[in-house]
């Protein structure tokens, strides 16, 4: 496929601007072609205008319609074979091992969102017509158009055809998506996909738009443009927070969803520091090393009471930190802040640099830290809990079991917690449990966070500063909720009702019959 650097208005290509900038191979430094034009703001608004007009087209396309569309993205995204592959390396440094199989996530939920619409009951559809009342029908229906932006560290699935992009797609809304400036060729890449299967499958022009861009000023044109109902993000704490102030402070506020990162304690209990001592420590140091420490889901900050295991754990988990080998990170501006990060945790009072890596040379290199504090420590300085979005970690020396709670109830919002132990701890931490519980969205058991499935019961989010939303989550099925509100017609004629409510159920779905699931 040739790139040509421009936006995708709907079907169109475009580019009216003057600015410009180019994709970067972050293990060289080396600019790579072709050379991509910044979308201006009228741009954005043809694009999200359009999005506006074929909103209510779109929205009535039946389940397996829009599942059509989704698995022929799916086909178009495999089509574009190794090429795409070693684009998104190039731009990103990640290893086309990791790509080849982030490709495979990225149509595999892709698919998941296809069987979901085809079986339908994903609308939560209820109907009550009691013989001395009104005859009320509601079910969910998509929001309107949806602006979307890609993540620097997943460049497919959680970019411009990723997690977002599917569960938007299949709620029925069109959507204006902002590339990421760090992989533009793959985006342009994958956005043709989309736009070839818009056209295969017949759903109409301006269900999807991309718009290329480096600066704020393109990602503001879409949350603050009138028609945008409401906005996915994955990325810093910075930049989704400045996105959810934009959108809350619109003459009419709309939802933002912003997965914006989290350090995911891991507490170790005394049953699984005697048991896996050493399984725990090899684990833990490839968990923070994976991808260079690059996932929302990297376990920044490990707990445990002090002991003779404890010190043995710290000894064992130093050793594999000085063997671990560095690797390429995303971006310079990535690679920076990271370093900057180590930097100022360590010039914090009372933290240790317990083992670090060694450079593999590349101008983006990121080096392994492992870090030490005590409990007390922790509990004085609260930016010690602020993610470092890297391969690091910061271990915590607690002095027993209340001090391990007290950690725990200081917390703030994570995407995920980890509890290793044996059922016996779990009983004598239930307290521990139970704090936990309020903090995160997700709370493993004896595993490492790194990995998130792709299936109907994955939470992917959590309380504040880990998500601007802690009722939804921006991974697995239920992330189609996010773009559909619930819309109730009372005493309508059965012809004129969506076939979800119809008297006959013709889609044969799941639905709540006055009071009473049925199909």
């Amino acid at each position: 496929m040739e790139l040509t650097g421009q936006n995708f208005v709907g079907n169109s290509r475009s580019e009216e601007g003057s600015t410009t900038f180019q994709g970067i191979n972050p293990a060289s430094d080396e600019k790579l072609d072709p050379v991509y034009t910044e979308a201006t703001k009228a741009e954005v608004d043809q694009a999200v205008e359009q999005a506006e007009e074929v909103f209510t087209v779109y929205r009535q396309k039946s389940g397996a319609e829009r599942a059509d569309f989704l698995e022929a993205i799916a086909d178009e995204i495999m089509e574009l074979g190794d090429p795409l592959i070693e684009r998104a390396s190039k731009e990103t440094g990640l290893s086309e091992g990791r790509l080849t199989g982030e490709r495979g996530r990225t149509v595999g939920q892709l698919c998941l969102f296809g069987k979901v619409l085809r079986e339908g009951s994903w609308v939560d559809a209820r109907i009550d017509n009691p013989e001395d009342g009104p005859d009320t029908r509601s079910m969910k229906m998509a929001l309107g158009p949806v602006g979307i932006f890609g993540a620097s560290n997943f460049p497919l699935a959680f970019s411009v055809a990723g997690g977002d992009t599917a569960s938007a797609l299949a709620a029925g809304c069109s959507i204006v998506v902002k590339a990421h400036p760090a992989h533009p060729g793959t985006c342009e890449m994958i956005a043709t996909a989309i736009r070839n299967a818009v056209e295969k499958t017949g759903m109409p022009e301006g269900t999807f738009s991309m718009v290329q861009g480096t600066s704020h000023e393109v990602g503001l044109a879409i949350v603050e443009h009138p028609l945008i109902r409401a906005v996915g993000f994955t990325g810093s704490f910075t930049g989704g927070k400045a996105l959810y102030d934009a959108a809350t402070s619109r003459p009419e506020p709309i939802p933002v969803y912003a997965e914006m990162g989290s350090t995911n304690p891991v507490f170790l209990l005394p049953g699984a520091l005697k048991e896996k001592n050493k399984e725990i420590a090899e684990g833990l140091t490839d968990s923070v090393n994976l991808g260079v420490g690059q996932f929302c889901t990297n376990p920044g900050l490990v707990a445990y009471e002090d002991s003779d295991e404890a010190q043995a754990f710290q000894d064992s988990v130093a050793q594999h930190f000085k063997q671990a080998g560095a690797g390429t990170m995303l971006t310079s501006g990535i690679h920076s802040a990271y370093q900057d990060g180590i930097e100022k945790l360590l010039q914090q009072e009372g933290v240790e640099l317990v083992a670090d890596g060694q450079s593999n040379g590349s101008p983006t290199s990121g080096i392994p830290h492992l870090l030490k504090v005590s409990s007390e420590t922790f509990l004085s300085n609260k930016l010690l809990e602020e993610e470092v979005f890297g391969p690091s970690t910061v271990t915590i020396t607690a002095e027993g079991k209340q001090d391990l709670e007290a950690i725990a109830e200081n917390l703030q919002g994570h995407l995920t917690a980890t509890l290793f132990g044996t059922e016996e701890d779990l009983g004598n931490y239930s307290d521990l449990i139970n704090i936990l519980q309020r903090k995160v969205g997700r709370l493993i058991f004896n595993g490492f966070p790194t990995g998130v499935a792709v299936n109907h019961s994955m939470v992917h989010g959590g309380p504040f500063p880990a998500t601007t939303d802690s009722r939804t989550t921006s991974v697995g099925t239920l992330a189609i909720n996010r773009f559909a509100r619930p819309f109730c017609f009372q005493d309508f004629p059965d012809p004129q009702l969506p076939d979800e409510l119809k008297n006959d159920n013709p889609l044969n779905i799941r639905r709540l019959e006055n009071g009473e699931w049925t199909k």
